[in-house]
């Protein structure tokens, strides 16, 4: 038997992968000192770039198997 991790759409990932850094950036912006409204907002123009990056850039193409008989016979 082979075990496979469940497929998830990739752009269910790429909101996952985005929410996490959004969270992550607020957080520490808000913990250095930056004010509440500043930190939302620059966090919210990451998140939505790391969304757009992550969607765009972040899935892997199937590669095309060999085939295990030789063509022609």
């Amino acid at each position: 038997m082979h075990l496979r991790a469940p497929s998830i759409a990739h752009g269910i990932v790429s909101f996952a992968w985005a929410l996490f850094f959004f969270l992550f950036l607020w957080l520490g912006m808000i913990s250095v000192g930056v004010s509440r409204a500043t930190a939302l907002v620059l966090a919210l123009v990451a998140g939505c770039a790391i969304f757009l990056f992550v969607r765009l850039n972040g899935e892997e193409r199937p590669r095309r198997q060999a085939n295990s008989r030789p063509r022609g016979g």
